[in-house]
């Protein structure tokens, strides 16, 4: 059973299962400890809901509280939606995951790409996390970058080098779900993932929705604003060479527009059951996004005798997931969860074996590239609740 919480000072709000209060507490010290400005945090645990937690401010002056549906940017949160999307393509027999990217989309076998397969683009194999003919300001403009990605040369050899697309993974798969569905990805998710469960997450958001977005404060050296000051010819630069050096994740553009690898939008409610659905193997509340033999498949980690650029920190990759990856993005004590971490603190996953679905999400973005003491703290303490709930 549920009740509603509130502390004394009315700064975290929702509902919480009385055998999870070790959630609320963790989260409510966020704020008192952790610097927290406004957050979310969600967990399904067997198909039911057990957290529903909120609180602090949309936006940096604290004048502006945060609500039941504040929605707030995520950034990669979007690569793990993104891989639903592709799972459910490959569940319909759309999609060869070993054929070459080529098959389905033809001008990705510009400058060398022909023989790239799926697989290697899912998994961060393709050579191609820059697209060094994008202008400034080209990120909003979806067909703009797809063309720019498929025109670019393979930086080395595919297949060779397992370097994370942090600005392209999404364009791969949002052309690929286009060119087999005739939807956008943002449309796809919207009417095929979102819509059906009553999940609170999109890629590319109306004007409604832009009204109920929680405003970001930007750190330094998150992963995006870190690459916009890295050296002009680095990997890093180039990957984010599209995007302004002004954006800070609130312009009507950054909103509205589909980047579908870092821009989606939704509260952790939403993005927890949109996994609490994967977590038990496809389906949810009579809702079934598809078999759990697909979502294994692309959960698969994919191991590989190619170097890492990535190498100072440590990720198991799937195809567009990432898989459990301790000590620098764990999600729980089982190595099986699935999911997608988001620069500057978001996490969120399916644990299948806990039958878990997770989600944290922040406008007060968290330097550097591991989870952070706030993600961290709420991740431990979901399972420590767990743990004590079962015995």
């Amino acid at each position: 059973m549920q009740h509603e919480v509130a502390s004394l000072d009315r700064v975290v709000k929702g509902t919480c299962d009385p055998r999870f209060k070790a959630v609320y507490e963790a989260f409510e010290r966020n704020f008192q400890k952790h610097g927290e400005v406004g957050a979310a945090v969600a967990v399904y645990w067997k198909g039911q809901p057990v957290v529903d937690l909120w609180g602090g401010y949309r936006d940096g002056a604290r004048r502006l509280p945060w609500q039941s549906d504040t929605m707030v940017c995520m950034m990669s949160v979007a690569k793990g939606i993104s891989a639903t999307a592709m799972a459910m393509v490959y569940d319909r027999g759309l999609i060869d995951l070993y054929a070459p990217v080529a098959r389905y989309w033809p001008e990705f076998a510009q400058a060398g790409k022909a023989d790239i397969t799926v697989c290697q683009a899912l998994s961060h194999l393709a050579g191609v996390p820059v697209a060094d003919s994008a202008r400034d300001g080209d990120i909003y403009d979806f067909d703009a970058m797809a063309r720019a990605l498929a025109a670019q040369a393979p930086l080395w050899l595919p297949g060779t080098t397992q370097v994370y697309h942090s600005a392209t993974l999404g364009h791969i798969i949002g052309m690929l779900v286009k060119k087999l569905t005739g939807k956008s990805l943002g449309r796809f998710i919207r009417e095929e993932i979102s819509g059906p469960l009553g999940a609170d997450y999109q890629i590319g958001l109306t004007a409604e929705e832009e009204a109920r977005c929680a405003t970001m404060i930007p750190s330094p050296s998150n992963l995006v604003n870190a690459a916009k000051r890295a050296a002009p010819d680095s990997v890093a630069f180039r990957s984010w060479q599209s995007l302004p050096a002004s954006e800070d994740f609130n312009s009507h553009l950054w909103r509205s527009s589909e980047i579908p690898s870092v821009n989606g939008h939704g509260t952790a409610r939403g993005v927890a059951r949109i996994y609490a659905a994967l977590s038990l193997g496809g389906g949810l509340d009579g809702v079934t996004l598809g078999r759990p033999s697909s979502f294994q498949e692309l959960t698969r980690e994919q191991l590989s005798a190619a170097r890492s650029l990535d190498s100072d920190v440590h990720e198991r990759v799937a195809m567009a997931y990432r898989l459990n990856s301790p000590p620098h993005r764990p999600t729980g004590p089982n190595m099986s969860s699935f999911g997608h971490s988001g620069a500057g603190g978001a996490q969120s996953f399916a644990d299948p074996e806990a039958q878990v679905g997770y989600c944290y999400g922040c406008n007060k973005m968290h330097d550097g590239r591991d989870i952070g003491p706030r993600a961290g703290s709420l991740i431990d303490a979901t399972y420590r609740a767990i743990s004590q709930a079962e015995t």
